[in-house]
């Protein structure tokens, strides 16, 4: 069951839009070893806009992972990469669709 998700946007400073965005891929292998993400997903909106999208069985394990390796990537390296604060929304998921899964 998927119940919570996160919403992440981040906006690149100008020239590290590369950087951002290979940022981003790298952040799969960690996020592949946390058991309690069910779907993560990492997006580019225009040229400077990207996010992550993922979704949770429950609140405990959407803070497990914002607690967890990306997280703290998004931190060290966030000064670098970004123009802005990350901007992090908490999110109720009220239905999907996903495979061997229905809400």
């Amino acid at each position: 069951m998927i119940n919570t998700a996160l919403s992440v946007i981040v906006h690149a400073k100008p020239g590290k839009e590369q950087d951002v965005a290979d940022f981003l891929r790298s952040a799969r292998p960690i996020v592949e070893q946390e058991e309690g993400t069910r779907a993560w997903f990492a997006l580019q909106f225009d040229e400077s806009t990207f996010g992550i999208f993922d979704v949770f069985p429950d609140d405990e394990a959407r803070q497990t992972h914002l607690s967890g390796g990306v997280g703290q990537a998004l931190a060290a390296q966030g000064a670098d990469l970004f123009s802005t604060e990350p901007s992090i929304q908490n999110v109720d998921v009220i239905a999907y669709k996903a495979p061997g899964e229905t809400a």
